[in-house]
């Protein structure tokens, strides 16, 4: 099996993308080609068939690849829980929650066991990997515990490009800084620099390109335009370097930036949408007055919940639903929304009962036990009848307690009714239900509400998937990549 291997001067570099295009221009060459990350920290994360949890970003990649996810693709995946510590999941399933120090001294041998296994799962079933390193590989402090960069490149015997965001500026003491730090047997491996997030005009850059080329002996393949395309992003930080792409909408969609934001990628689908703007806030943000609100997933439920009640953003919410506007809350934002979240063995922090922000009538328990599973249901609300797949990630349990006399008040949102309910007046919202907007039916549906609350003229609903505009953005990608990038010597 070949195996390429993609490194980054930093974090942000681009290497989730370039790793999504190589993999698309390597499958439409023919190759049986699989993506692989050997540990991910990173909360945008995706169900495979068998239950298990890896990093979106993966998903994506294996998509791009035109395979299906598994597990052995990410087999190490780290969620943030905002307190120092993570959760730590392997092969798909959880195993513990630890501090950064207490990882590297309980999980190191462990975690490269499962990285070992699962390329050797991976090497009996495609004959490239494409490989993804994380953040540096040059972080001297961690360097002898580190599990996803020159390791994996060195186990493996990969070709590997070294990508610079040039965007940020510094891009040449980047990539000469990195390749300073890295071991003699490690800098032997980098067959290729890659200029990424190129603004400006390429005759500008062939002097500095020279002087790297004789710097360094090693040749730039590809300098990679800066690319417009909204991307599935990996981590939060993304969020902040997304601006205002289009000039004239209808419809101004907010969505909560929790501290603890979680599959944000469930609204790539509405930023897809030429009438939507949508835009991230912080709970210490005024507001406003938005045609819907969105309270998103979050790792961890309670300590986000008494954040936006100390910022009083839980207070804003309240008086917006109050006053007509419509909240939608996906999984964590679904749970905020009831009445009442318990913790009684502490799993998010201190054990005790929440009082949450009473707009539907739910009441959630945290347990150890995580439901992670693909779904297929079918919508009642708010159109009956239309097919709704996604998936479910999430430790608590809701339990619906609607009053005898208010029976008439809420509606169930699919045939499954623990994964969502509406009130009458079909403005409070909540599912556990991650890529329900990838179902362009059901997000064209709920779209129309809120533009027949405009006096907007209704949208087709009769539009495909979020998944085959996704596939055309990966073909656009890619496309534009492979005319920018020079991969034969990787190939031969």
């Amino acid at each position: 099996m070949k195996a390429i291997m993609i490194v980054g001067t930093t974090s942000h570099a681009g290497k989730s993308l370039l790793t999504a295009a190589i993999c698309r221009i390597l499958s439409r060459r023919g190759w049986r080609v699989a993506p692989f990350k050997g540990q991910n920290m990173a909360l945008n994360a995706y169900v495979t068939a068998n239950g298990g949890e890896i990093g979106y970003a993966q998903a994506v990649q294996a998509w791009a690849a035109g395979v299906v996810p598994w597990v052995e693709m990410n087999p190490i995946l780290l969620k943030p829980q905002g307190d120092m510590t993570s959760q730590v999941i392997i092969k798909g399933k959880p195993v513990g929650k630890v501090g950064a120090a207490e990882y590297y001294e309980q999980y190191f041998e462990l975690g490269w066991r499962a990285i070992e296994e699962s390329l050797q799962h991976l090497s009996t079933e495609f004959d490239m990997l494409v490989c993804e390193g994380a953040g540096s590989p040059a972080e001297i402090n961690i360097k002898h515990r580190d599990l996803t960069n020159m390791r994996v490149a060195k186990y493996l015997n990969a070709s590997t490009l070294l990508v610079v965001d040039i965007d940020r500026g510094g891009a040449f003491a980047h990539v000469i800084g990195t390749l300073e730090l890295l071991e003699p047997d490690e800098r032997a491996l980098i067959r290729g620099i890659v200029i990424n997030k190129f603004r400006g005009q390429r005759s500008l850059l062939e002097s500095g390109i020279r002087w790297l080329e004789e710097r360094t002996g090693i040749p730039v393949i590809g300098v990679i335009p800066y690319l417009e395309q909204i991307f599935p992003a990996e981590d939060s930080l993304d969020l902040l370097e997304r601006g205002t792409q289009k000039l004239q909408t209808e419809l101004n969609i907010s969505v909560i930036r929790l501290p603890r934001i979680s599959n944000f990628t469930d609204f790539d689908p509405l930023e897809s949408e030429p009438t939507i703007s949508v835009k991230y806030i912080s709970p210490k943000q005024e507001l406003g007055h938005p045609d819907a609100l969105i309270i998103p997933g979050t790792k961890t439920t309670i300590p986000d919940l008494i954040m936006l009640q100390k910022s009083g953003m839980a207070e804003a919410i309240q008086h917006y639903a109050a006053a007509g506007g419509t909240v939608l809350g996906i999984c964590g934002g679904y749970q905020i929304l009831g009445q009442m979240i318990a913790d009684p063995e502490g799993i998010e922090g201190q054990a005790g009962r929440y009082q949450g922000l009473g707009l539907l009538p739910i009441k959630t328990v945290i347990t150890g036990q995580k439901i992670a599973r693909q779904r297929q249901v079918t919508s009642h609300y708010p159109q009956t009848g239309l097919p709704v797949i996604g998936f479910e990630i999430h430790q608590g349990r809701s339990r619906i307690e609607i009053p005898p006399t208010e029976t008439e008040n809420y509606h169930t949102l699919f045939d499954d009714a623990n994964l969502g309910l509406v009130d009458r007046c079909l403005s409070v919202w909540g599912s556990y239900l991650h890529g329900i907007f990838d179902n362009g039916p059901w997000r064209r549906a709920w779209l129309n509400r809120l533009r027949q609350q405009r006096g907007l003229k209704s949208l087709p609903t009769g539009v495909a998937n979020y998944r085959e505009q996704r596939e055309h953005i990966l073909d656009s990608v890619a496309t534009e990549v492979e005319h920018h990038l020079d991969l034969t010597s990787f190939l031969s």
